[in-house]
């Protein structure tokens, strides 16, 4: 993992807390190249493949939809090369039951010229998630 990769993503994260705290999509932007992938899981509410910044932007506007709070906590980076891998343990509440959890996610990352340019996010149970924000 080259010092670059590193700082892409540790800026990228800082971003996420902020777009969480504040709802500001901007910050986010500079870090995903413009043909950008997200694949989530599909039984997750927030599930499907995102393309793109507006696919990102729509992304972000459904997780906050989805959570009202979603807390970024102890971070592994777990890869040296390409895709890069990074362990999270996230904490969050589901905003339509106000369910707590506390879940890893294994991500894994491509970084290219600079820019994100694709995330496979694998959550630990996608069941639990889809349940906790399920009325």
């Amino acid at each position: 993992m080259t010092v670059m990769s590193v700082s892409v993503l540790e800026g990228m994260y800082a971003a996420e807390a902020e777009y969480f705290a504040t709802g500001d999509f901007e910050p986010l932007r500079s870090y995903f190249a413009a043909d950008f992938v997200l694949r989530q899981a599909e039984g997750l509410p927030f599930g499907g493949v995102w393309r793109g910044h507006d696919g990102l932007r729509r992304f972000f506007a459904e997780m906050s939809r989805t959570w009202a709070v979603f807390e970024l906590g102890e971070q592994a980076f777990l890869s040296t090369t390409s895709p890069l891998v990074v362990l999270t343990n996230v904490r969050a509440r589901a905003r339509a039951t106000g369910r707590e959890l506390e879940f890893p996610i294994l991500q894994a990352i491509t970084v290219a010229d600079g820019r994100i340019t694709e995330v496979r996010p694998f959550y630990w149970d996608t069941a639990a998630i889809a349940a906790a924000c399920s009325t």
